[in-house]
């Protein structure tokens, strides 16, 4: 016998360290080639490892939430023969999947010892830890993904409403005893870019009520006309649209700041963020060029990408790159919120909720669609009076929908 050291690999993108995600082996184990060993964290993605030889394994580098830099032993063999040591290559490209702190508590509670799977099954890893927990062998589960990737919603298709409830019903009742939950992947990432935006940034809010009545009008009677329900626009398309247009008047809203050289790079295209909430949460899937699209097309990116980011399908492309970012929080909206900038960018548009209320028009009463624009922006760079322009110009051109699509 002898020893293998399998080195942390270069995961692209100028890392020069990883954070340990998560292990699928543990000391001891004999594992063959090609089996997963683990998953790393990138700033975007987890990536998964796969074992470069057959061995047993006697040492890992640390545990989850660990911090390992490039080049440093990550996993140590014992092997037949002699091998030299090297680096081992991440497996199709990353996924990002870390599944929330409940969810792994109420499906723990009853799991049975995993299978052992003699073939690699494509996945992201929460699913594959889900699939261990719960003691079912992913290769029987069909996969609708690319290449036959077994997706979440393919998982739990699969289980149905069996696990859970079968674990929540034998899970203890809460005695009140505390427990501590380590803030690692990419809770820990989000944390971090939240911390250092709140930080770093001068944030300065601007509210304000937009009549959308015309608009609601305009939309529902485009959607009247789609076969395709797939195909049905929400309310965001046209503020995509409207954002667009007014950036041409203030381009120094669509900027991104290179702290490390100061410089503000002012774009001239709008690669739009879309600020999505997912089970793993916040991510910002990025329409790239959307200055380019019709408000159709518009709609079917936001959707696609907003998809994307929720089942772990999207490619690191789009996830990066983003100059200008739309929030909202659907029917939570609330009256008012306070968004946090997506660094470098130095801008952030939120929608909030719309409601039908009494309003003034005209000297008279009239119920109308009201909602308001919650936008932060980098008052480093963009002075209030700008930032209120420009939302101005957003709301003429949403409570005069016909002047979004004028030349």
């Amino acid at each position: 016998m002898s020893e293998y050291i399998f080195k942390l690999p270069d995961l692209g993108e100028g890392t020069v360290e990883s954070e340990i995600g998560e292990w699928f082996i543990k000391v001891g184990d004999q594992v063959s080639e090609e089996d997963l060993v683990g998953t790393m964290m990138t700033d975007k993605a987890a990536v998964e490892l796969s074992s470069p030889v057959t061995g047993i394994v006697t040492k890992l580098a640390g545990e989850p939430g660990d911090v390992i830099p490039v080049g440093a032993a990550l996993v140590v063999f014992n092997v037949d023969g002699d091998v030299e040591e090297s680096a081992g290559a991440p497996l199709d490209g990353p996924t990002v999947e870390i599944e929330p702190e409940s969810e792994d508590v109420a499906v723990a509670s009853t799991a049975p010892a995993p299978p052992t799977h003699t073939h690699r099954v494509m996945t992201s890893p929460a699913v594959r830890r889900r699939a261990k927990e719960a003691g079912i062998d992913l290769a029987l589960v069909p996969g609708t993904g690319p290449g036959g990737r077994v997706t979440r919603k393919d998982f739990d298709q699969y289980v149905g409403d069996a696990v859970v409830p079968a674990a929540a019903a034998k899970a203890p009742a809460r005695t009140g005893v505390s427990k501590e939950i380590k803030v690692i992947g990419l809770r820990r990432i989000i944390a971090e870019r939240m911390a250092a935006a709140t930080r770093e940034i001068p944030h300065f809010t601007y509210v304000e009520e937009i009549d959308v009545t015309e608009l609601e009008s305009l939309r529902q009677h485009l959607n009247g006309k789609v076969a395709n329900k797939a195909d049905r626009l929400t309310l965001l398309p046209f503020l995509g649209l409207a954002l667009m247009r007014a950036l041409t008047e203030f381009p120094q809203c669509n900027t991104t700041y290179d702290k490390d050289r100061n410089v503000l790079v002012q774009h001239g295209s709008v690669h739009l963020g879309i600020a999505t909430q997912t089970s793993d949460g916040l991510k910002v899937p990025v329409i790239h060029h959307a200055e380019s699209l019709s408000v159709t097309a518009l709609g079917r990116e936001i959707r696609r990408v907003s998809e994307a980011a929720r089942n772990n399908s999207i490619g690191k492309a789009e996830l990066s790159g983003s100059t200008i970012t739309i929030t909202s929080l659907g029917k939570l909206g609330g009256i008012v919120s306070t968004p946090v900038i997506n660094q470098p960018e130095v801008g952030i548009i939120g929608v909030n909720r719309a409601t039908e209320r009494p309003v003034v028009l005209q000297g008279q009463v009239a119920v109308r669609l009201m909602m308001n624009l919650s936008s932060t922006f980098d008052h480093r760079f963009v002075d209030g009076y700008d930032a209120a322009a420009m939302i101005q110009r957003i709301k003429e051109m949403l409570e005069h929908p016909a002047t979004i699509f004028l030349p």
